[in-house]
């Protein structure tokens, strides 16, 4: 049975990691193997992937056969478009040269368009945060309308008690000093 290039899995249950291993095809997926080539961390935004490139395509041009997911983590770090150009120039349609140029070109292309990708997305996290803050500050003038409304009202209902509070006193106050003035009136 061929070496085959798998994922190997770790981490808590939840949280996966990954060991990219090179393993013989019979052995169980966590069991024995041959080469760590490289970890896969997908819990990352963007997933991070570490992979010692030279061994990683080593491996895949003896023959061992990658499961799909690390097929696809080789395709994104550029294994697979390296082994197709390192055939071109095997068959005689391009140089060495030409074909470094190409896998060079290429990873600058991949490396311009995942910076975009990050850029974008902390934009986007920018403007919700933006707009979150806004809401928010709607929210706390709202707030800070009403409590004036209330201490306002407040104010007015104690200003209100207090003038009832004079006006109830100050009617008692003049009541007895009428009924003196006639007395004292009526002495003289």
């Amino acid at each position: 049975m061929p070496a085959k290039i798998r994922l190997q899995r770790h981490g808590k249950k939840g949280q996966p990691f990954y060991h990219i291993v090179i393993a013989d095809g019979r052995s169980p997926r966590d069991g024995r193997f041959i080469e760590k080539i490289g970890t896969y961390n997908p819990l990352t935004e963007p997933a991070q992937i570490n992979l010692k490139f030279d061994r990683a395509l080593y491996w895949y041009t003896v023959g061992a056969v990658p499961t799909d997911t690390v097929r696809s983590l080789l395709s994104q770090k550029g294994v697979m478009l390296k082994y197709h150009l390192l055939q071109g120039v095997k068959k005689g349609a391009m140089t060495e040269e030409q074909a470094e140029v190409k896998f060079q070109n290429w990873m600058k292309e991949k490396e311009a368009k995942m910076a975009d990708v990050l850029k974008a997305k902390e934009e986007k996290a920018r403007g919700e945060k933006k707009v979150r803050l806004e809401a928010e500050k709607k929210v706390n003038e709202a707030r800070a309308e009403e409590l004036a409304k209330k201490r306002l009202a407040e104010l007015e209902a104690k200003k209100a008690e207090e003038a009832a509070a004079q006006a109830a006193e100050t009617p008692a106050e003049e009541a007895p000093a009428a009924e003196e003035a006639p007395a004292e009136n009526a002495e003289a």
